[in-house]
């Protein structure tokens, strides 16, 4: 995952003016989880936090921010939206029926990136199959995705939002098939203090993938466009196993 880790960072608590405050599951408390986490709290929304090591583990991170820990199974429980950002190796050791227990139509979020010669090792059906990795991802856990925020800087999410309109405002790539759960994903990065650019279906998500223009951009909107446009589907040598 892009990003580094962070010390301290202090934020207002309040509420986000005329938006709808959601509950939302985060499951993986790494750079990109536990910034998304201090973000999405300060913004008021109601966030349970998940790791493969346990919620003790997850003491500091939830006394800094007033987010719930809780166990993997029990992240996604009455949630509206829940964030699946763990290693892409690990994806298929998450519980069965985890989605069971969510609200109707919960958007789920993918943040992941396959990296097989640094950490995953292959995954036949991605690189023989062709299937994108936000695919697969949706297929081992039995429920569609959005893909979002796999190639923005972790740091970012708490020092590059920006209001609506602001000349330097960052916009992320969006990928979905769920449309109504693509519209909750890019209303809450807007809120959160980004443009969004709709990148197509889960089939088009490898135009955001590693190796491609638009990841690790940090441009707004037109330049984030351009990029989706010039991208190869030939995946580079550096992310094949």
């Amino acid at each position: 995952m892009l990003g580094t880790g962070v010390g301290d960072h202090h934020q207002e608590h309040q509420p986000w003016k005329g938006v709808a405050l959601m509950k939302i599951g985060i499951i993986g408390a790494g750079n990109i989880g536990g910034n998304l986490t201090r973000r999405l709290t300060a913004l008021g929304h109601d966030v349970s936090v998940a790791n493969s090591r346990g919620p003790h583990t997850l003491t500091a991170l939830a006394e800094e921010t007033g987010a719930t820990p809780v166990e993997v199974g029990e992240a996604a429980r009455d949630a509206d939206v829940v964030v699946v950002t763990v290693p892409l190796k690990a994806v298929p050791d998450l519980p069965s029926g985890l989605f069971d227990g969510a609200a109707d139509g919960v958007a789920v979020i993918d943040t992941g990136n396959y990296y097989p010669q640094q950490r995953d090792g292959k995954i036949a059906a991605i690189e023989d199959e062709g299937l994108t990795e936000s695919g697969w991802t949706a297929r081992q856990i039995g429920h569609t995705v959005v893909k979002a925020f796999n190639g923005t800087y972790a740091q970012d999410i708490l020092d590059r939002h920006r209001p609506a309109g602001a000349p330097d405002r960052m916009a992320l790539p969006v990928a979905g098939d769920d449309e109504a759960a693509k519209r909750v994903v890019r209303a809450l990065i807007d809120e959160l203090g980004f443009d969004t650019v709709d990148a197509g279906s889960l089939a088009d998500s490898w135009r955001q993938q590693p190796g491609t223009p638009v990841y690790g951009l940090q441009e707004g909107t037109e330049a984030v466009t351009k990029a989706l446009a010039e991208v190869s589907p030939e995946r580079s040598a550096d992310f094949r196993a």
